[in-house]
């Protein structure tokens, strides 16, 4: 359909599922695969979650990193280049966030201390704790000053990269939330897909917000 956009996906290899759908609900066409070569055809891109990124990348040592997967991070960071030159939309969750903030330069904490962990979880569950977002940013417009989301995490944004402002930050103050000044280019720690449509749940926000928001980003920003 000429008016449905496709998203480019870029995540785990077999565990696309939930994008796919999510996609699919706000109105696209998802072409997911793992590690694959940018395709410009596509309206936007995903990056989906998943393992953390090598911390060579942002110039540290591992200082509690889990094992890298050196395939995904470079067709990840190509992939974030070639749309950003493009002027085509990007959006990443949870790892996807931290891979646009390593691609334009910024760095990455990459075990967050214990204190936080009760907030956050490991990579095989969610757990539900509030953000505060800034005011006047996509996150305050689509979910006001304070709202809940779900986590599965144990890496955070730290430096921001060129370009990018912090939007939404946990209890703990790190960055949850971010956008870049000038592109369209939008970073989410939580996981809006499993947040929406089907999986919809009442503890939280409702993802699809910010899933249309994104799918309209696309959509409109298709030449004429």
């Amino acid at each position: 359909m000429l008016n449905t956009p496709c998203i480019q996906i870029s995540g785990p290899a077999g565990a696309f599922e939930n994008y796919c759908r999510a996609v699919r609900s706000s109105g696209g066409v998802p072409l997911a695969a793992y590690a694959p070569d940018p395709d410009l055809r596509c309206d936007g891109l995903l990056l989906a979650g998943g393992g953390d990124p090598d911390p060579s990348l942002f110039g540290q040592a591992d200082q509690g990193s889990h094992p890298p997967d050196p395939a995904r991070d470079r067709a990840e960071l190509a992939l974030v280049h070639a749309f950003l030159q493009a002027g085509k939309p990007i959006l990443g969750i949870c790892r996807g966030m931290q891979i646009i903030n390593v691609a334009l330069g910024g760095t990455l904490i990459q075990d967050l201390p214990p204190a936080s962990r009760p907030f956050h979880g490991g990579a095989d569950h969610d757990l539900i704790h509030p953000l505060r977002s800034l005011e006047g940013s996509l996150l305050y417009r689509l979910y006001g000053p304070v709202f809940s989301v779900n986590s599965a995490h144990h890496q955070a944004v730290d430096q921001l990269g060129s370009g990018l402002f912090a939007m939404a930050w946990s209890e703990s103050g790190f960055a949850e939330g971010m956008e870049h000044r000038d592109l369209p280019i939008l970073g989410v720690q939580f996981h809006p897909e499993r947040l929406a449509f089907s999986r919809r749940r009442e503890d939280a926000v409702d993802g699809a917000p910010l899933l249309l928001h994104f799918l309209t980003l696309c959509r409109d920003r298709r030449p004429l």
